[in-house]
């Protein structure tokens, strides 16, 4: 296979694995963001307002220091794509979305923290870990980067967002229409990251276990010393940007050793976010249930789950059944990626689904 960034997989089909290792107390907490702080304003960095722009077309200037880099594909109405990781950004275009560029406009976009966007943080000074947890859920949180998606709304000039989130950033989608659902017009989520509910209802999934379990004798010592020093929270913030990112790609290298991904199951990726990806495992702590939220939003929902993904239809299904307004596919013969391996299929039913509001 070339080589592409696949770490996307590592987090996205089942990202809470990471937060369940032994030793982190801060994950018993209560999460530091609930559904309807984005929209009161609170724990921002700076208004839901877009400041002034730069003047470069490829960044959105979101905050007076945050700027989102970003590119888009065809013309027609505006579709708003939210990458998976998190911290995994598109390189490309999804493959699977080419047949509707004559009728609809899709904007990828950079999160906040990863890729060629803004990266707030390099290093933690203090040596408070409260103080240090609550500026990272403020900078590179979940509220931040819902707020990112509203300020995108309004620098699009759209009223109601159609939005495409796979992965990670289907989790964000629906929190986001659980902040704003006057400004949501669709949501299609193409396997939707298992963290609506934590602890998660499925609970046997353990992807760090099931990667250990093929790896060969001779790395298990190794990789097990990797673990440990991946999930020692008490040293987390003794750690740089670039150190933080060299140990996702390391984990990733692990990940890919072990699995048999075809070149067409794989998107081209930027740069994976480094205190973006923690900023988010501290925001929704490891007891919530945003289900409540999502009950609100009227606007159709489509959930795409693929049938070989690592992660569960039950996983994906939770999405279907919180949202009023959803209908549930499953594409067969593909994995977390059915946009890229099954590119006809899934053009089919996102246009129908599209076409049909």
């Amino acid at each position: 296979m070339k080589r592409k960034t696949v770490f996307v997989i590592i987090i996205a089909v089942i990202i809470v694995l990471a937060l369940g290792a032994g030793g982190m107390w801060w994950m018993t907490q209560q999460p530091l963001y609930q559904p309807g702080m984005v929209s009161a304003g609170q724990n921002l960095r700076a208004p839901l307002t877009p400041p002034a722009q730069s003047g470069d077309p490829d960044f959105w200037q979101v905050e007076a220091d945050i700027q989102i880099y970003h590119f888009a594909e065809g013309q027609g109405r505006n579709v708003l794509i939210i990458h998976g990781g998190p911290g995994m950004p598109f390189r490309e275009p999804m493959a699977g979305l080419a047949p509707l560029t004559g009728e609809y406009r899709f904007h990828y976009y950079d999160q906040r923290g990863c890729g060629l966007s803004t990266r707030p943080i390099d290093r933690f000074e203090s040596q408070n870990m409260y103080e240090n947890m609550t500026a990272l859920d403020q900078a590179l949180g979940l509220g931040a980067q819902i707020a990112d998606i509203e300020r995108i709304r309004q620098l699009l000039g759209e009223e109601k967002l159609i939005l495409i989130g796979h992965s990670w950033g289907g989790f964000l989608a629906s929190l986001y229409a659980g902040e704003f659902p006057e400004h949501v017009e669709a949501l299609v989520l193409v396997s939707p990251a298992n963290t609506l509910v934590m602890p998660q209802p499925e609970a046997e999934s353990d992807l760090f276990a099931s990667v250990r379990a093929k790896l060969p004798e001779n790395q298990l010592a190794e990789y097990d010393a990797f673990m440990k020093d991946y999930f020692d929270f008490n040293t987390l913030f003794s750690h740089s940007e670039a150190e933080l990112v060299a140990r996702d790609e390391k984990f990733g290298e692990y990940y890919i050793s072990v699995v048999d991904i075809q070149e067409d199951e794989t998107i081209q990726q930027g740069k994976p976010g480094g205190w973006m990806t923690w900023g988010m495992y501290v925001s929704m702590g490891q007891r919530h249930d945003y289900r409540a939220a999502l009950k609100k939003v009227s606007a159709p929902v489509l959930v795409i789950h693929g049938a070989d993904d690592l992660q569960s239809e039950a996983a994906s299904r939770l999405y279907g059944d919180a949202f009023p307004n959803a209908q549930f596919t499953v594409i067969k013969n593909t994995g977390h990626f059915s946009f890229q391996d099954q590119a006809g299929e899934f053009a089919i039913i996102v246009g129908d689904f599209l076409s049909g509001r």
